[in-house]
Order: structure tokens, then C-alpha cells, then sequence
């Protein structure tokens, strides 16, 4: 493999690796999910993987897999399992993206997805939100719309009106009836 922005195939290999080679089960967050799942064309510096047992061993078998795949460390991070594990019952919102002989790779649904990014909520974080609640709508798939709003509303007030005007806009893209795209 090669280092710099990874894509779709190089992301689909890391994730088949994770389920063959690894043990244990894993949650893929982030812009790899997004470019597995949502948008195609979409390229990302690392692939967002959480062991879900929060072990340090998870960490460096990871750490060994992409250093075996040809990657720099980097191009593997876990770190986003301090985001996760912040959410209560988020073992609960997830579903198997990939399984292997040892090794199982699960995703959000569109509700822990979502929770993931109102934080940051960076322009592209929104705009992975409306991929995402576009994608829900399509396949008829729950999203607890008051959960994701309640958690809009306990954030910090901020100075930044950007990003006052994207958590208005989630917010108000959350109200919005659902409805199916063609």
C-alpha cells in the first residue's frame, strides 16, 4: 500500500485485513466510513478504528497490521475511542460491517454517527451529517432526531458563528420531516 490520503479500495483493504488477520471486534468511524459507505470519491489521511475492548494491545495490533500493510502507524487511528466511549450505550448503535474468521468489523448507525460529529462539527462534519440523515431517509432507517438535538443543545455556547450557523443548520435539517430521496 501506499502512504498520503488513503481511498475507498485502500480503506476496504485495511478493513478486511482488521477482520481477517486481527482478533476481537473493532467500530470504523469517520471519514473511512464515510468514504466506504456514503461518498466514493471521498480520501482520508487515516482510517478511524476502536478496538472495543479500549485495550493497549488492540492499539498495537493495530499498529503492527499497518506497519505489515506497508503503512506508516499514523495511517491507523484509535483515538477516537475517547469520542466514543463518551457516549452512553453506543454498544447498542452499532451493526456489522464486516466479519472475519476472528475479528468482526462493526459501524455506527446514523444516530452514534451523528453524536460522533456534533462536537467538532466541522463543514465537513455537517456535511457528513446530511450525507448520512439523506442515506437514513433513503433506506427507512431510524434516527433518534430528539437525542442528536438534545445533544446539540448541551453543547458549550460558542464565539465562532460559523460554527453557530452549522449547528443551527443540523438543527434545523433535524426537524425537517423525514423524507425519502428519489
Amino acid at each position: 500500500m501506499t502512504t498520503g490520503l488513503l481511498d475507498r479500495s485502500q480503506i476496504e483493504a485495511i478493513v478486511k485485513a482488521v477482520a481477517e488477520r486481527l482478533e476481537g471486534s473493532w467500530l470504523l468511524v469517520g471519514g473511512s466510513l464515510v468514504a466506504l459507505e456514503l461518498e466514493p470519491g471521498r480520501t482520508t489521511e487515516d482510517v478511524d478504528l476502536v478496538g472495543m475492548e479500549g485495550t493497549q494491545a488492540e492499539r498495537f495490533a493495530l499498529m503492527d497490521l499497518a506497519f505489515d500493510l506497508g503503512l506508516p502507524i499514523e495511517a491507523v487511528n484509535s483515538a477516537a475511542d475517547f469520542f466514543v466511549r463518551r457516549i452512553d450505550g453506543w454498544e447498542t448503535e452499532l451493526s456489522v460491517l464486516r466479519a472475519g474468521p476472528r475479528a468482526t468489523v462493526y459501524r455506527p448507525n446514523t444516530t452514534l454517527f451523528i453524536l460522533l460529529k456534533v462536537g467538532r462539527l466541522s463543514e465537513r462534519d455537517l456535511e457528513d451529517c446530511e450525507l448520512a440523515l439523506r442515506r437514513a431517509e433513503q433506506e427507512g432507517s431510524h434516527v433518534d432526531r430528539p437525542r442528536i438535538v438534545a445533544a446539540l443543545d448541551a453543547l458549550a455556547q460558542t464565539e465562532d458563528a460559523a460554527l453557530t450557523a452549522r449547528r443551527l443548520r443540523l438543527r434545523e435539517r433535524l426537524s425537517a420531516p423525514d423524507r425519502a430521496q428519489p
